[in-house]
């Protein structure tokens, strides 16, 4: 008898046919107060699903008595609670890796944006206001040759500092729990403390995974250090930094601008006074969202779980090098 596979995300047919050839899938385009009802009874009788975003705890587990395996579309796996799945014996896997380069994309892309204005001065020349030479209170500040601070010197930040150091001359300071020799080798970045990266960067970006060591890691006296010229790049977990504290940094000068891919809330809602600053650009958590990067993250989540089922070691397995 064939595995029942709930997958509970929209996914490319692709992902489904390949998950069909030896399992029985369910397959749900999206969870909602429609859907779920029906998911919770399927969940009953389910040995994995695949998807992204649900929170998995005890209370969810308890409806599925028979499942074995848990596979994220997603590099962060935060809406996993693991000492949970551990006790069950659950497998849990996600995707890191195959997303490192479109996500240095969007963080680079970010760092241009809000340093050269250029969704505030595309809104300025749609709205008609150029009429005249562009004149000094419009202008941006410099990329090249700045210094660019990395807080979470992982697989997306080492591209990141790829893409800084070739791309823009950039020199890379990164604050990690461990040292990274590669990108120490390779990109010549330097190890320093966070309070010295945050003194010393013209750009912070911050790129950890949400742990509770790290919820509101950024915080009042984080923006205070750094320099008033200083922009920040947040395109980790939106509860990696305290957004009260943000919002008080931008108000006040302490810091020249920040680029933001994802919030506390999110949708983030439509009133909120980040949408309201004109030196802050936003972007719907957009870091792996091209088509071919989501398809290869589905596909990859597929295998993950294909393999589990098949009694096999995912290689993405959650506590095996992640």
């Amino acid at each position: 008898m064939k595995p029942k596979i709930i997958i509970y995300k929209k996914v490319d047919k692709e992902v489904i046919d390949f998950i069909q050839q030896t399992s029985e899938v369910v397959y749900f385009e999206k969870l909602d107060e429609n859907t779920y009802p029906t998911f919770l009874q399927e969940l009953k009788s389910a040995n994995g699903i695949i998807g992204s975003g649900l929170k998995i705890d005890k209370e969810l587990l308890d409806k599925a008595p028979q499942l074995k395996i848990v596979s994220n579309i997603s590099v962060g796996y935060d809406n996993l609670d693991l000492e949970a799945l551990a006790t069950r014996g659950i497998l849990a896997t996600n995707t890191p890796g195959v997303l490192n380069e479109t996500v240095a994309d969007t963080i680079i892309g970010l760092i241009l944006a809000v340093a050269r204005r250029i969704p505030e001065l595309d809104h300025w020349v749609k709205d008609g206001q150029w009429q005249t030479n562009l004149e000094e209170q419009w202008f941006g500040v410099d990329v090249h040759h700045k210094t660019l601070g990395i807080i979470g010197m992982g697989g997306i930040g080492s591209v990141v500092a790829k893409r800084a150091r070739f791309g823009f001359d950039m020199e890379i300071l990164y604050h990690n729990r461990s040292r990274y020799k590669e990108a120490e080798d390779q990109y010549h970045a330097a190890y320093c403390s966070m309070e010295d990266l945050l003194r010393k960067s013209d750009f912070v970006c911050l790129m950890t995974p949400l742990t509770p060591e790290t919820e509101k890691l950024m915080g009042k006296r984080e923006f205070e250090l750094m320099k008033r010229s200083a922009i920040f790049i947040n395109a980790s977990r939106g509860k990696t930094v305290d957004e009260e504290a943000l919002i008080h940094a931008l108000k006040t000068d302490e810091i020249l601008g920040a680029g933001l891919d994802v919030f506390i809330t999110e949708p983030i809602p439509s009133n909120h006074p980040l949408l309201l600053m004109e030196n802050v650009v936003t972007t719907p958590h957009i870091g792996s969202a091209t088509y071919e990067t989501r398809l290869e993250m589905a596909m990859l989540a597929a295998a993950n779980l294909v393999s589990g089922l098949k009694g096999e070691t995912p290689v993405n397995l959650i506590g095996l090098g992640n």
